[in-house]
C-alpha cells in the first residue's frame, strides 16, 4: 500500500482535531479567473481533484464549507454535486459567517480549518487552527498561512489540503485502501 504523504509534526498536530474546512471560492476552488458569457452569465471552471478530496473529507467526517463573496449558479450546481450544504454566499464579511457555522455545528474555531488566497479571507484564516494558502495567493496572506500548498488554486491546491486533513485524523491510508482492492 503506498504511503500517505509526508508532513512536519507541528503541522499535523494543527490539523488533527479540525472537523471543518472553510474555502474561498474564486482563487482557491477555482483559479480566480472571471468568464462571463455574452449574456452576463459567470462561468466556473473546478478541479475534479478537488472535488475528490472534498468527498473524501465528509466520508473522514469532516465538514467542508463555503464562504464567498460572489454567488453564481455554477458554484451551486457545483456544491450540490458534491454534496456541500455549508454555504454562505455574496459574504463579504467572511468571520461571522464562519462563526455561524461553527456555532450550528457545536464546533469552535480550534476545530477549524480556513483556507483562502487574499485580504477578504485573512478575518476567517486568523483564528482558524490551521490557515491554508495556495501557492498563488496575496503574499500578505501566504505570511499568514500554516501550509501553503504547492498546486495553485483551481488546480488541485484543495485536494493538497484535504491530503494533509486525511492524514492527521488518520483516514487517508483506509480511504486509499478502498481503492485499491
Amino acid at each position: 500500500m503506498a504511503t500517505p504523504p509526508q508532513y512536519a509534526p507541528t503541522l499535523l498536530l494543527r490539523a488533527a482535531q479540525v472537523k471543518v474546512l472553510f474555502l474561498d471560492v474564486d482563487g482557491v476552488l477555482t483559479d480566480g479567473g472571471l468568464l462571463y458569457s455574452e449574456t452576463g452569465e459567470t462561468l466556473k471552471r473546478f478541479h475534479t481533484l478537488d472535488g475528490h478530496g472534498l468527498k473524501m473529507l465528509q466520508k473522514a467526517g469532516i465538514t467542508p464549507a463555503v464562504i464567498t463573496g460572489r454567488d453564481s449558479a455554477p458554484l451551486r450546481k457545483r456544491l450540490q454535486a458534491l454534496g456541500i450544504t455549508q454555504a454562505h454566499f455574496a459574504t463579504e464579511d467572511k468571520h461571522p459567517a464562519a462563526q455561524r457555522t461553527l456555532a450550528s455545528l457545536g464546533l469552535d474555531w480550534s476545530q477549524a480549518a480556513a483556507m483562502g488566497d487574499d485580504w477578504p479571507d485573512l478575518p476567517m484564516m486568523r483564528p482558524a487552527a490551521l490557515a491554508c494558502a495556495p501557492i498563488n495567493a496575496h503574499a500578505e496572506v501566504l505570511a499568514q498561512a500554516h501550509f501553503v500548498t504547492v498546486l495553485r488554486g483551481g488546480h488541485g491546491a484543495v485536494r493538497e489540503v484535504c491530503d494533509l486533513l486525511l492524514t492527521a485524523s488518520g483516514h487517508y491510508d483506509a480511504l486509499l485502501a478502498d481503492y485499491l482492492r
